[in-house]
């Protein structure tokens, strides 16, 4: 999954960036509210980590900020010094999921990372995963469509059951190729469309099927289930 994390500490990013690198993640760290917002507005994370003391805003101001112009899908998790219950009920007010006070312990960090993400992404136990016309096997790595098997390559499967799985979610061109490509591989753009393309036209993806992918400009792609037919 992929993280964003804003702390003004930069020995504090650090941990919680190791940590949750530890857990298989990719974690991009911020020390300024700005610098965060600014990144949002083109950039899409799985989830986000606050702290509330900021030099040019506050915690709860930036979540009020992404839950106003990101959405309420993106599970949010303060970690923070304060610990009064006055504190608690503002943070989760602004519109965050879960709090967590300093010092950071890891154990802890982490147990609240995977709830998080296991309640807003969760993942089938095993077993086929089924949409509509389309059957994933998880284990075989392998898709039908109506019952046929569909011919798709290792990185066209991923991205498939990637944009399957994250239906309705605006997902910039880097998040993509971080989780198809992997962090720190160098992509070129034109290969994540060509990817895309040839799933519209392997998947038969329209909306006289009930899907369809659109490209928003300057971001990236999103994946939406239509009334087929329509």
């Amino acid at each position: 999954m992929r993280i964003a994390a804003l702390d003004d500490d930069a020995l504090q990013l650090d941990l919680i960036k190791q940590a949750t690198e530890a857990m298989g993640h990719v974690c991009h760290t911020h020390l300024t509210g700005a610098a965060l917002m600014r990144e949002m507005r083109r950039e899409t994370f799985d989830l986000l980590i606050v702290d509330w003391h900021l030099p040019d805003t506050t915690g709860p101001e930036v979540v009020r900020w992404v839950r106003e112009n990101v959405g309420k899908q993106l599970p949010i998790l303060f970690v923070t010094n304060r610990q009064e219950e006055r504190d608690i009920v503002e943070g989760l007010g602004s519109g965050a999921d879960d709090f967590m006070v300093k010092p950071v312990r890891i154990g802890e960090l982490n147990a609240r990372v995977a709830a998080l993400l296991r309640r807003a992404y969760p993942q089938s136990t095993g077993g086929a995963l089924d949409f509509g016309r389309y059957r994933f096997f998880p284990e075989s790595r392998s898709l039908e469509i109506n019952g046929t098997p569909a011919e798709l390559k290792n990185r066209e499967y991923d991205l498939a059951l990637f944009l399957f799985q994250n239906m309705g979610r605006l997902l910039s061109r880097d998040h993509l190729k971080e989780v198809i490509w992997g962090q720190g591989s160098d992509v070129l753009s034109r290969s994540l469309d060509t990817h895309v393309s040839r799933l519209r036209t392997q998947l038969d993806l329209r909306p006289v099927n009930g899907y369809f992918i659109t490209a928003v400009y300057g971001v990236g792609y999103r994946f939406e289930a239509v009334e087929p037919g329509r």
